[in-house]
């Protein structure tokens, strides 16, 4: 405005005032608003279908290296055990004055086994907790998809509902997006 009274509209003002004259009212009003707000949530969950999904890859690999360790050690208590065998059969064959050496490997590589074997059992437990929460996240993927895919499904719909002004069409748009609503929320609880 200048001193003497008189107002210069810009084109930005303009439009504003335009606008909040012409606000949106009704059904279109109502699904704009409603869809950007759809398309808001289904953007978070689809975020967390993605980390989810990225997690379950990460665990499945760390599960394989656990598995791969585990196989390492089954392969080492069997050589001890082909060793173990190799001093029994010596300890037969062996004079009287090199028995009380063979009797000693025979114990000692029972003993290296008994912890190998710990040690392999734990790493298969591990592989095993690992392979159990790649599953547990790609459950969690899988709902966080089904919830992205209602939340899209209703902006589709949403837009339908705008082209044939149909307001069954806008509470179907309203009941899809509680239904992925309530996925997302399944997602969030691990259910």
């Amino acid at each position: 405005m200048s001193e003497g009274g008189f107002h210069v509209h810009g084109p930005h003002d303009h439009e504003l005032e335009h606008a909040a004259q012409h606000e949106p009212k009704g059904l279109a009003g109502q699904l704009a608003v409603a869809t950007a707000v759809i398309a808001t949530i289904g953007a978070i969950f689809s975020y967390m279908g993605g980390a989810t999904q990225a997690n379950a890859g990460l665990y499945k690999n760390d599960a394989a290296i656990k598995k791969t360790e585990a196989s390492n050690q089954w392969n080492y208590y069997q050589a001890k055990s082909s060793k173990q065998n190799l001093s029994e059969l010596a300890l037969e064959l062996a004079p009287e004055s090199r028995k009380t050496f063979y009797t000693d490997e025979v114990k000692r590589y029972k003993l290296e086994k008994a912890e190998i074997k710990l040690a392999a059992e734990k790493l298969e437990a591990d592989a095993k907790a690992w392979d159990d929460r790649s599953a547990e996240q790609m459950h969690q993927h899988h709902r966080w998809a089904q919830a992205t895919t209602a939340l899209q499904v209703a902006i589709a719909m949403a837009a339908i509902a705008l082209l044939t002004r149909r307001k069954w069409l806008e509470y179907g748009v309203f009941a899809l997006s509680g239904i992925g609503v309530v996925l997302g929320a399944l997602a969030w609880l691990h259910i």
